[in-house]
């Protein structure tokens, strides 16, 4: 049986490969823990620095295995929430860790899929593919944390109107709504994420994962703590080798050169 989860290394970029291409790439429970043991791996490796996620195949990602949770011994209620334990880990750790995450939208992201694609930092959609939520329409809600990013990426009316009706997504009105941050013709998803990452290989993560974690934190935060938060990242930037550098390099009237493992 093929691993469900590949990973290619390209120099400090590394492609995390969902394998599933004849269920569309849609996970089982043993699927996503892998996903969730990769992505942790993936993080605290201080070769990586930078992450593109794609599907094999037709597919991004169908979402969770309806019918591995129509199987589950133990019910269809104990089997979305061990599925959903994993899922939400994987979830986490893109949202937390300092390094960009850049999903390559190849095919179809539905359900965790659209989930797991909303959760990633930046994301290239191809010209054909669609996104749709397709939880309602099967009397459930949005989980892997799509709740949380719909409403920030599109405002609250329209993330209502995606959940209510449940209508797939064009690649052109995914981007004019805020949704995906490039559209590219078929076949070029996984090339142009690629080329995405490693421009942003030379950025700090320290600046990057502070920025990164300010804007996600910040509409949970009243406005004094918020900025309290900025004070401490701030300094928590300055400390690190890559501020010292950035504020060598401006001195010294060059570019600065963040290749240092933060």
């Amino acid at each position: 049986m093929p691993d469900s989860v590949l990973i290619v290394q390209d120099k400090e970029i590394a492609r995390l490969i969902l394998n599933r291409p004849s269920f569309f790439n849609a996970f089982d429970f043993e699927m996503i823990d892998n996903v969730a043991r990769t992505i942790i791996g993936l993080a605290a490796d201080n070769s990586i620095r930078g992450i593109v996620i794609s599907g094999e195949g037709k597919a991004f990602c169908a979402g969770g295995d309806l019918k591995w949770v129509s199987d589950f011994q133990a019910g269809t209620v104990a089997a979305f929430h061990k599925l959903a334990a994993a899922f939400h880990q994987t979830v986490l750790e893109i949202r937390r860790m300092n390094k960009p995450v850049i999903a390559a939208i190849n095919g179809v992201a539905a359900g965790g899929g659209f989930s797991l694609a909303l959760a990633c930092d930046f994301r290239v959609m191809a010209e054909s593919a669609v996104l749709q939520q397709a939880y309602t329409s099967k009397g459930l809600c949005i989980d892997g944390g799509g709740t949380f990013t719909l409403p920030r990426l599109v405002g609250l009316a329209r993330a209502l109107e995606i959940v209510a009706f449940d209508k797939p997504i064009s690649s052109e009105k995914a981007l004019s709504w805020g949704l995906v941050t490039r559209v590219v013709k078929d076949g070029s998803a996984v090339e142009e994420a690629m080329q995405m990452a490693h421009q942003l290989s030379g950025i700090s993560l320290s600046s990057f994962g502070w920025s990164k974690q300010l804007l996600t934190d910040s509409f949970n935060n009243p406005f004094e703590t918020h900025i309290e938060k900025e004070r401490m990242a701030l300094r928590s930037c300055a400390d690190n080798a890559d501020g010292k550098e950035g504020l060598k390099a401006f001195k010294e009237k060059r570019p600065a050169v963040f290749m240092v493992k933060n």
